[in-house]
């Protein structure tokens, strides 16, 4: 009994100066402890990471899909840069204009695509704080320089059908280089902007996003902290981003269109359609699927984990820029002749 008594205190005087090492020196901490504190027993990932929920699904039919996409889009925007930039016969405002579209066309695919085939592949749905905020960025900015030039390509063709004349003399490579310099800085401050907005939120214990990247809207609903600053600069300075540019086009569209109606030459309809056609194109699948996902009254933005909201995301977000090249430049005859010489010689 007495040697019972005696085993008894010593493991007491052991367990209290194991709490008490434990207490002053945190790092003896047992591993599985610390884990357990910054792992979710749900789903195994950080509690810093976010989940990427769409296309959770069907991977082995989505992954060749989108690889093949993305390398039709590197193919036909990687070749319009190469073919601008070798041959000093296309360094016009026009094919300048065609440069940064493709420029922003690699970019805006780049942001989301490689991610999500990494997904697709791997079955990890999770993205850092940091990488979602990354994501976000240079997805806003090159979205947006997309949308500014083109509608710089519409005052281009407007120039060119309803003022022959002065094109010249308005439409200049200088003029553009500027034109295009405001342009990427404007977009990239305005992208900061909100990403510095979301970074300043904290979110709740949910961390689920209905895309397949990180962006403003979905980000803003996970939030715990006040989004009210967040919201208005969506709606005021964010939905202008996307106005503004459709304004100009249209506009340019409307002039065109009355210049257009006024043509009695014959071959001038088909000549006029054939300058815009492509370009109204390319608009048209662009601002129709953009409009339908950003454009929407405040109480709409919680469903848009609806599937016809994600095709519309897929389609100005990967489809439209992989088009693009294929529409509106690959068919010109200057880019042939100057691909031709890059590859085959003169």
């Amino acid at each position: 009994m007495l040697f019972k008594n005696i085993l008894m205190s010593l493991n007491i005087q052991h367990l209290s100066r194991l709490a008490v090492g434990l207490s002053l020196n945190p790092s003896l901490h047992l591993p599985t402890l610390r884990h357990n504190n910054n792992i979710t027993a749900g789903n195994q990932t950080s509690t810093s990471d976010f989940l990427l929920l769409a296309f959770s699904s069907h991977q082995e039919l989505l992954f060749p899909l989108f690889l093949v996409l993305y390398l039709a889009a590197l193919l036909g925007n990687v070749l319009i840069l190469l073919a601008v930039g070798s041959d000093s016969r296309l360094q016009t405002p026009m094919y300048v204009l065609l440069f940064n579209l493709s420029l922003a066309d690699l970019c805006f695919t780049s942001a989301t695509v490689p991610r999500l085939l990494y997904a697709l592949l791997t079955g990890d749905q999770t993205i850092s704080h940091s990488a979602c905020l990354s994501q976000v960025f240079f997805f806003l900015m090159a979205g947006n320089v997309d949308s500014y030039v083109l509608a710089a390509m519409a005052w281009d063709r407007y120039v060119a059908i309803c003022k022959p004349l002065h094109y010249a003399t308005v439409v200049t490579l200088p003029r553009c280089m500027v034109l295009l310099g405001a342009v990427w800085v404007g977009t990239a401050l305005h992208s900061l902007l909100h990403t510095i907005l979301l970074a300043r939120l904290t979110f709740c214990s949910n961390r689920g996003l209905p895309y397949f990247f990180c962006d403003i809207h979905p980000l803003i609903h996970l939030a715990c902290s006040d989004t009210s600053l967040n919201y208005m600069m969506v709606l005021v300075e964010g939905g202008s981003v996307i106005i503004v540019p459709a304004i100009c086009i249209v506009a340019s569209y409307v002039f065109i269109g009355a210049a257009v109606c006024q043509i009695r030459a014959p071959g001038g309809l088909r000549k006029a359609f054939s300058t815009c056609g492509s370009h109204l194109t390319v608009v048209i699948l662009f601002y129709g699927t953009v409009v339908s996902v950003y454009l929407q009254p405040p109480g709409q933005v919680e469903g848009q984990e609806e599937p016809q909201d994600l095709v519309a995301i897929v389609m100005f977000s990967v489809v439209s820029p992989t088009l693009n090249p294929y529409i509106y430049s690959l068919q010109n005859r200057e880019i042939k002749a100057a691909l031709t010489k890059l590859f085959v010689g003169s």
